[in-house]
């Protein structure tokens, strides 16, 4: 299966068992900034033990890898669990909606979009900027993280919510990559 197949199988899934998601990560920056390949797919999603039941028998052995004392875990922790396409070695990480502040935020804000014949929820462009530098700061400054952020930005510059991103660059504690990411950004 195709990383375009099992993203549309993920979503139907998701949206005939009604569980909220929302698509971030290098999918979204891709469409929002400059496309790269990435093997991931990464999504929010504000799953419960109904959901994570539709969900195992969607994605079955020996085609996928969906452990449910991974997704139980995630549920408890707010944590992650992983969907291995055994086939192709494409997996989605669905990281699980915490109560945190910014990602009820980001939540809230996704927006609809129409991709590859697929209505999908995705990040809007100021909170895939702002995640991507939160990922490059935990990660000591991962250049492709925050590559993707200035392609977004400079992409988007003209629609952006700048005040929105102003308060949550203070937020995120994420000053300095912010004020670097605007000094490089070719914007018109």
């Amino acid at each position: 299966m195709s990383q375009p197949e099992l993203l549309k199988k993920v979503i139907q899934t998701l949206v005939d068992s009604e569980v909220p998601y929302m698509i971030t990560g290098s999918v979204v920056s891709s469409l929002q900034g400059e496309p790269r390949s990435t093997h991931d797919i990464d999504m929010v999603v504000a799953i419960h033990e109904t959901g994570a039941k539709k969900l195992l028998t969607a994605f079955t052995s020996p085609g996928y890898y969906l452990d449910e004392g991974s997704i139980l875990e995630a549920i408890d922790s707010d944590g992650m669990f992983n969907l291995i396409d055994v086939n192709s070695g494409d997996k989605v990480d669905f990281w699980v909606l915490t109560g945190g502040e910014f990602d009820r935020s980001r939540f809230s804000r996704k927006i609809s979009v129409k991709f590859m014949n697929m209505e999908m929820q995705v990040s809007a462009p100021e909170d895939t900027i702002l995640a991507k530098l939160r990922w490059a700061k935990l990660s000591g400054g991962s250049e492709k993280q925050f590559t993707d952020a200035l392609r977004v930005y400079e992409v988007q510059y003209g629609g952006l919510d700048v005040e929105y991103l102003d308060y949550w660059v203070k937020k995120l504690d994420i000053d300095l990559l912010w004020r670097q990411l605007t000094d490089e950004a070719e914007t018109i």
